[in-house]
């Protein structure tokens, strides 16, 4: 056995001779777009592959060129290559009918002219389950602008989906967003997406009680999301597939006659009525300005029923029901602050719904979970949030990590959808896994498993994560930190597997360079 151990950084081990390079394609006007790359989504930015080495802004940070001064330098220093900002609804039409994108476009320019990609989020309806952002003259006007009811009948601070004036008030605000991105996006693909809502959600009840809600709720499940069960059964996510299964697979009838009674079958019918307000959002944008859209979710916490959690959003036991509602939809996304993350990110991956982490907690673990969710996942990209306040630690690490993903993009993205890459996340309970490459079977342990590191009692591990990527059938390249790596051959174990060359070095214009 042979071992290499590596702290941030990037080494190319060699079993034979040779090292691929790759060319960039001449830039176009290509708008920004998903392509598939074998069972990978990729993010296409001016006609290359594209991966997101992101942060999002703290709410109130984007709102004025003073506040973002000094924390341009702070995002040059974490080697970012794109920036999550809001879009308030309540600034950009503080009257109804009159827009104002004077701010965004001041703000938009300085982060071009900081060479930072943008992906808006639109702080419309919804805002972590609230409609804190919509504007006053909609907040004032409940009568016309009616607001989700608890069970007695008490209005909440969350727009009802059911009511068409909500949703064209919506929908209007969107369009014209759409139509200021397309003209500062012509000349310069700045924004690359736009997450439509934040973190939709019903909270403190499982369904909305408005009267507009009771009709719907009471009326025949909707001939659409049948069909889709028809055609999807067998193949919906288990927990989905496991309600409707209990009720004998109904095909007619209204919410409780298809799926049951209870907070579950409640939960089904706000996520519909979510997904068609929000699919009725994006398809408007889309048709003014075509770029990807997608939602993401808080994520429901364990051992709570729909309404202790925000629930009804596009979390992954409803992706179905969001996937039936909203074909404009192009994904669904996690936000993280619960620390479970491979069984989040992998219930994610389910139905060929590809990875993009918009939001991380700014921790400990957040240099080694971009690692992961671009390797493992082959994720579109990573995001931890308030990304303008990083500790000297967390933004030493995430700084290191984003500058090595920053030269592997192109071979990262060249291998999307090969099965020549892969990645490991280890901790105090996963310390060590096994990855197999052609001929080759590699053990990844974290690097506190050493005989000669000592672990006190109670100690708590940092993260590690470890990146392989296999160029040809003997040549590997490595990226990442606090690892230990050992290989061995699996054409005939008995024989050891010999480093023919170890170089420590980095990409420098597309080219390997030796330090």
């Amino acid at each position: 056995m042979n071992f290499i151990k590596k702290s941030f950084g990037l080494f190319v081990l060699l079993l034979c001779f040779g090292c691929e390079t790759t060319v960039k394609a001449p830039l176009t006007t290509t708008l920004p777009h998903l392509k598939k790359k074998g069972n990978t989504t990729q993010l296409i930015v001016e006609d290359a592959p594209f991966l997101i080495l992101g942060g999002e802004l703290g709410n109130s940070t984007f709102t004025s060129l003073e506040a973002m001064e000094s924390v341009w330098p702070t995002l040059k220093k974490l080697h970012l290559n794109t920036l999550l900002v809001p879009v308030y609804w309540e600034l950009i039409e503080p009257v109804e009918g009159q827009f104002d994108f004077s701010l965004y476009k001041q703000l938009i320019a300085e982060a071009q002219k900081h060479e930072l990609k943008l992906v808006l989020l639109w702080f419309g309806s919804w805002k972590n389950s609230m409609s804190s952002h919509a504007p006053a003259w909609v907040k004032k006007d409940q009568a016309r602008f009616p607001r989700v009811k608890d069970e007695q009948g008490i209005s909440q601070e969350i727009l009802s989906p059911f009511s068409k004036n909500n949703l064209q008030a919506d929908l209007h605000a969107y369009e014209a967003l759409m139509g200021f991105v397309r003209s500062v996006n012509e000349k310069q693909q700045s924004i690359l997406m736009v997450q439509t809502e934040n973190e939709i959600g019903m909270l403190p009840s499982a369904r909305d009680h408005h009267p507009l809600a009771n009709a719907q709720f009471e009326a025949a499940v909707p001939q659409e999301l049948i069909s889709y069960l028809n055609v999807h059964k067998g193949k919906l996510v288990p927990e989905f597939e496991a309600l409707w299964a209990a009720q004998g697979y109904k095909t007619a009838g209204n919410w409780e006659v298809v799926f049951g009674k209870g907070s579950a079958t409640e939960e089904l019918f706000m996520a519909w009525y979510f997904a068609k307000f929000t699919e009725a959002v994006i398809a408007a944008g889309k048709a003014v300005y075509p770029l990807p859209m997608f939602v993401n979710a808080a994520l429901n916490a364990p051992q709570k029923k729909p309404g202790e959690y925000p629930s009804a959003g596009p979390l992954p036991h409803l992706m179905d029901v969001w996937k039936a509602a909203g074909p404009s939809i192009d994904f669904l996304s996690p936000d993280f602050y619960n620390p479970v993350f491979k069984h989040w990110c992998d219930l994610y991956v389910r139905q060929n719904n590809p990875l993009f982490v918009p939001e991380h907690r700014f921790d400990t673990t957040a240099a080694a979970k971009a690692i992961y969710t671009i390797g493992h996942y082959e994720g579109m990209g990573f995001s931890p949030f308030s990304i303008e306040n990083p500790s000297e630690d967390h933004g030493e690490k995430l700084g290191k990590v984003y500058a090595l993903l920053e030269q592997l993009t192109p071979t990262i993205t060249q291998l999307h959808g090969a099965q020549k890459m892969d990645a490991v996340l280890l901790d105090n309970e996963t310390t060590e896994v096994q990855l197999r490459f052609g001929n080759y079977e590699f053990t990844v342990k974290h690097s506190y498993t050493l005989p000669w590191e000592v672990k006190t009692d109670g100690e708590i591990w940092p993260p590690s994560a470890a990146l392989i990527l296999q160029t040809d059938a003997n040549t590997f390249f490595f990226a990442g930190t606090g690892i230990v790596i050992t290989f061995k051959s699996l054409v005939d174990p008995s024989l050891r597997v010999g480093i023919l060359k170890n170089e420590e070095g980095s990409f420098e214009n597309g080219k390997w360079v030796v330090h």
